[in-house]
């Protein structure tokens, strides 16, 4: 349940950012910039705030390595796909859905590398050195 949360969560703020419809903060700030210019700021720092909290998790859980290594696997799946047919590159639309669930798995399992670390070695892991 841990994960199917983080990757939901991760989804959210991606296609909140950015999707093919017209219901994205992109699309939302170009078109309010002029008019709503201190709600349009608001809103791009919460969505900031957010993403640092989301980078900094998966960076420390699975290391850059770690984000390549996942997007090839997606890489490669989607060639997969384009190959047997079951998606087509002439939809933009498609591939930018595919691309935000991509991208979605990855800040999933960066978020939640440390709990199944743990749970698969049954080990623990201690950033602070105790003194006493």
């Amino acid at each position: 349940m841990g994960f199917l949360i983080r990757w939901i969560s991760a989804f959210i703020l991606l296609a909140l950012t950015f999707n093919p419809t017209d219901f994205n903060y992109v699309r939302w700030a170009q078109e309010a910039w002029s008019t709503s210019t201190p709600m349009v700021v608001l809103a791009g720092l919460v969505l900031l705030v957010a993403y640092v909290l989301f980078l900094t998790a998966v960076f420390r859980g699975i290391g850059t390595m770690g984000v390549f290594l996942i997007l090839a696997v997606f890489a490669a799946l989607i060639w997969v796909l384009v190959d047997m047919g079951w998606i087509s590159l002439d939809n933009p639309g498609v591939l930018t859905w595919v691309g935000l669930l991509a991208m979605s798995v990855v800040l999933a399992i960066g978020m939640y590398w440390g709990i199944f670390w743990r749970r698969l070695s049954g080990q623990l892991e201690v950033d602070d050195n105790v003194e006493g």
